[in-house]
């Protein structure tokens, strides 16, 4: 199986070059036009960082100070960050580490789902149409920004342990499959929360599938599956768990804008080839997650054309699960955890459970190809298989992609500010909270070349002391927001002179230069134009 699996990383990689081109020539430089990719390089950056200065303190990024645990108030990578600490601690360039980060998800999901396909089948060419599919559809290339939301890597591999759980009853596969489980929620809170429920019901419905003489011992390795699963989660879980009691569930109305509807699962993004124009009326960012035509048709002639078998029964009731919850507080499924299970009032966005549709529509189209391939010579098998691929690649084809150009190294302002003492640094100009983030996700990022706490930030979640000192900073250069800056303790205020108007910029330098607390250290190129750098007396 090793060989397998390193064939199809060899095979996925080079599919991934080609799919996301021209990324791979840009690996270095350039990634998505997204504010995420600033916040991804932080996550990753920061993680390094605490690493290797105060590991006990990992989860208090230096963002939203004076907050505690601020990588919680997001999902905080530590699976991608702590195989990337390694590369940054080296001197990897970070562009460079994010993209590799970023493409290994794809390619490891792609590569992961054949071995599962794989081996539900008995084809390789059926494995690979799996691959295909998971790695390619339209949701990937919609969360292409997202680093977190590209690591599926792991779900593949628990629903090969769990079928290996229930060949076996072996408690050994019963902790393979705790510990799979436990790398997705590490990898990504979301698809850890919606792994572990379609787990349960898929793990249900192959219970009730087995003799009777089979059941308590499966029934073991499941409940000791759950068992440790759980024990290996919670040291990461307790931290959200303190963190949604100051910052509460998440509003109805702002799921109900990202849970799918009835037209998501007709919209690819509109960088599609075949399909983007059409989509443009259809989606909206996380609502666009067709799967193809064509897995949908291998899909459907496998369960037509042969006798099913449990195992497929179980994909095809995980696919109909996922679809519907992912419509959200219009799912019955997912509004009944949303009342009655605390982590789910957490999720902003019910649609992203669409993958987990595609990952059941993905081995599903294996079992129809497989059908198909069984009444055909080696030959035409392989004719068939080429042609199926052939046919995704159009149907999932966007390249060239749309990216833009990111910054490893400092500007002169940060490698400047990296040598002066410690000390609290505030960066304007600084959002109101109805204008949020602004220029927030880059200031984090920047912080990176520093790493002194920030009174800016950027997250899934912005804390209720953020959101109030913006009220009080909105009026700079007024008596209200200075007195707030020397109440923080800020050290070092930033003024960004190329985001504001010249007249603009003489108020606030000329108030900062009259003030009191305040006097001038220098002026700097910041990558944009001239900042303004004050000190705090």
């Amino acid at each position: 199986m090793i060989r397998r699996f390193a064939k199809a990383v060899a095979l996925f990689s080079l599919l991934t070059a080609v799919m996301t081109w021209p990324q791979v020539v840009q690996l270095g430089t350039a990634a998505s036009r997204h504010e995420d990719v600033f916040f991804n390089m932080w996550r990753l950056g920061w993680v390094a960082h605490a690493l290797a200065k105060s590991p006990a303190r990992v989860l208090d990024g230096n963002i939203f100070f004076p907050e505690p645990r601020t990588l919680t108030f997001s999902d905080a990578m530590p699976v991608e960050s702590v195989l990337a600490t390694p590369l940054l601690w080296s001197g990897v360039q970070p562009v460079l580490v994010h993209n590799l980060m970023l493409l290994g998800g794809i390619v490891l999901s792609g590569a992961g789902i054949f071995v599962l396909a794989a081996s539900l089948t008995g084809s390789t060419t059926a494995g690979i149409t799996a691959g295909i599919v998971f790695a390619f559809v339209p949701y990937r290339f919609d969360h292409y920004m997202h680093l977190e939301l590209q690591w599926t890597v792991w779900i593949p591999w628990a629903f090969w342990a769990l079928h290996k759980t229930f060949d076996s009853g072996s408690l050994r596969d019963a902790i393979l499959l705790a510990v799979f489980t436990a790398l997705q929620f590490m990898s990504s809170v979301y698809y850890g929360i919606f792994l572990c429920t379609l787990l349960a019901v898929c793990g249900l419905l192959l219970l009730c599938g087995r003799a009777r003489k089979e059941i308590p011992s499966r029934a073991r390795a499941l409940t000791t599956a759950g068992i440790v699963a759980g024990l290996l989660i919670a040291p990461y879980v307790i931290p959200y768990a303190i963190t949604r009691q100051s910052v509460g569930p998440r509003p109805e109305e702002q799921l109900g804008m990202f849970s799918a509807r009835a037209a998501s699962y007709r919209a690819a993004t509109e960088t599609n080839y075949l399909y983007g124009e059409r989509s443009l009326r259809l989606g909206r960012p996380e609502r666009r997650l067709f799967p193809g035509i064509l897995p949908m048709l291998l899909a459907v002639t496998g369960l037509l054309l042969a006798a099913v078998s449990d195992e497929m029964i179980m994909y095809l009731v995980g696919l109909v699960v996922a679809f519907e919850m992912s419509f959200g507080l219009k799912s019955y499924l997912f509004t009944f955890l949303y009342h009655h299970v605390p982590a789910f009032d957490g999720l902003r966005a019910p649609a992203r459970l669409g993958i987990f549709a595609i990952f059941f529509l993905a081995v599903l189209a294996a079992n129809g190809q497989s059908i198909l391939e069984q009444a055909l010579s080696r030959r035409m098998r392989y004719a068939l298989a080429s042609c199926i691929a052939a046919v995704l690649v159009v149907e999932f084809w966007v390249a060239p992609l749309p990216l833009t150009g990111y910054a490893s190294s400092p500007p002169p302002l940060y490698a400047w500010l990296a040598t002066q003492p410690t000390g609290v640094v505030a960066e304007f100009p600084i959002p109101e909270p109805t204008t949020l983030p602004g220029n927030e996700p880059r200031y984090a990022y920047m912080s990176t070349f520093h790493f002194m706490p920030l009174l800016n930030g950027y997250s899934g979640y912005y804390p209720a002391s953020y959101l109030a000192r913006l009220e009080r900073l909105k009026g700079m250069p007024d008596d209200t927001a200075l007195q707030t800056l020397v109440g923080a303790g800020v050290r070092y205020v930033i003024i960004h002179t190329a985001f504001y108007r010249p007249a603009a910029t003489h108020e606030i330098v000329s108030a900062l230069e009259s003030h009191s607390r305040f006097r001038e250290l220098g002026r700097f190129d910041d990558e944009f134009g001239t900042a303004v750098v004050f000190a705090a007396r």
